[in-house]
């Protein structure tokens, strides 16, 4: 956001441990993307993926930095983790993300052929994964992956997104 002062994000990163990497750790790498998010003024939506244990990607949106309509987080971490790979296909790979994704990253997630998709915060307008429609259930997809939806770190991520949204509409100069 252009010739705007930066809108201080109240929260604190996640510092969890190595030494038990499920859900809820991969989740707090995504939930530290939403706040790198929040801190460019974006909004605070984050994303991982996981393959073999090991992050291939990780992004948080970048819409407005980047004037990029496409600049989500899901989609830039898939690109990050095909490049790591060296193949569009990311068979094998789980995505973490905060927020459940809108059409097109739904969509990018089918066509990239992940395996599972882990989402904190359910979104009823424009997810879809169960939100408002579930692309992942076309009938005719020649792909459908596993989908966790909400429990994983649900309170602190839709604390965030919340919180970033009321403190924008509190300001519109924000």
């Amino acid at each position: 956001m252009p010739d705007t002062e930066k809108t201080p994000c109240p929260f604190e990163k996640r510092f969890p441990s190595q030494l038990l990497r499920d859900d809820a750790f991969y989740m707090s790498l995504a939930y530290n993307q939403a706040i790198d998010a929040w801190r460019e003024d974006e909004v605070p939506v984050g994303a991982v993926i996981v393959a073999g244990g090991e992050v291939i990607g990780a992004s948080h949106n970048r819409v407005e930095g980047t004037g990029d309509p496409t600049a989500h987080a899901e989609v830039l971490a898939i690109t990050q983790a095909a490049s790591r790979l060296g193949d569009w296909r990311l068979e094998g790979a789980t995505v973490y993300v905060t927020k459940e994704p809108c059409p097109m990253c739904s969509g990018a997630l089918v066509m990239s052929r992940v395996k599972r998709v882990c989402f904190a915060v359910a979104d009823p307008k424009m997810g879809c994964l169960g939100g408002a429609a579930n692309l992942n259930e076309l009938p005719r997809s020649n792909h459908h992956f596993e989908v966790t939806a909400g429990g994983v770190l649900e309170p602190e991520c839709r604390e965030l997104i919340q919180a970033f949204f009321r403190i924008r509409r509190a300001d519109p100069e924000a």
